[in-house]
């Protein structure tokens, strides 16, 4: 069990609704005081000045600004560094998903963008100290993974090197991405919330270019569009539907051109 015990206002309030958010059992005391039979855990500010040398609990200090890392370093202690669960995120079109508990690959996925979230916050449901690691090399499809897991602790991996070259007998749909996956989950990288990005001209530009090709010719749509679809507000099935709707483009005219 964690205990919080600390007299700083900030760092009470900020630790203990990390805590509540993430379903853990812990237990609040006055700095020096007696602790609980069960205590794993002491989660205190540096400035309460007490130590727990001797009484066989590890201790966590941090601040309020910092409660979240340091509510996230007790848990951990809680569950042994090595069996931490760690879920990588390989971005495309079809990710590769990876579950990790310590160095063992405990389940693998491969499924539609529109469908990682979802996969990814049904394995972490029961794991309060759970981390994601998103790869970076697609940056609009991973700032879309990033932004929808705001419930989530998640890291943005550099992925350079991640996809491993395949041997022959190995070429099997979806394999690369799922290694991908799991060389992401062992990776460390930056702690995120959300990553903002703009689609570049040349993004938006493949998406028009994509819709051109979607509709055998008929159809280009417009950039703002396209800009959705690079974002991932609306699919290129979604775009092309509300374009045929509107039976114009921005501009008022149908657009054929790219």
């Amino acid at each position: 069990m964690i205990v919080v015990a600390t007299d700083d206002f900030a760092l009470y309030h900020a630790a203990v609704g990390e805590l509540r958010e993430r379903g853990a059992t812990f237990t609040t005391v006055e700095p020096g005081a007696d602790l609980p039979d069960r205590a794993e855990v002491v989660v205190s500010a540096a400035e309460d000045g007490v130590s727990y040398a001797g009484e066989g609990v590890d201790h966590v200090t941090t601040t309020a600004a910092d409660a979240r890392a340091g509510v996230e370093e007790a848990l951990g202690v809680l569950r042994g560094a090595d069996e931490r669960l760690v879920v990588g995120v390989d971005p495309g079109d079809r990710p590769g998903v990876a579950v990790l508990s310590g160095d063992t690959v405990v389940a693998a996925f491969h499924v539609p963008l529109s469908e990682v979230v979802g996969v990814v916050r049904e394995q972490v449901a029961d794991e309060p100290d759970a981390l994601v690691r998103v790869g970076d090399g697609d940056r609009l499809r991973s700032a879309r993974v990033v932004n929808d897991l705001e419930d989530a602790t998640v890291e943005l991996v550099d992925e350079t090197g991640t996809t491993p070259s395949l041997g022959a007998g190995a070429a099997a749909k979806g394999i690369a991405d799922v290694l991908a996956a799991v060389n992401i989950a062992r990776r460390e990288g930056d702690r995120v919330e959300t990553r903002d990005v703009e689609p570049t001209p040349g993004e938006i530009q493949r998406v028009k270019n994509e819709s051109r090709e979607r509709s055998d010719g008929e159809v280009t749509v417009d950039a703002d569009l396209a800009r959705r679809v690079a974002l991932g507000d609306v699919t290129m099935d979604e775009a092309l539907a509300a374009y045929d709707a509107r039976g114009e483009g921005a501009d008022g005219s149908r657009d054929s051109g790219e």
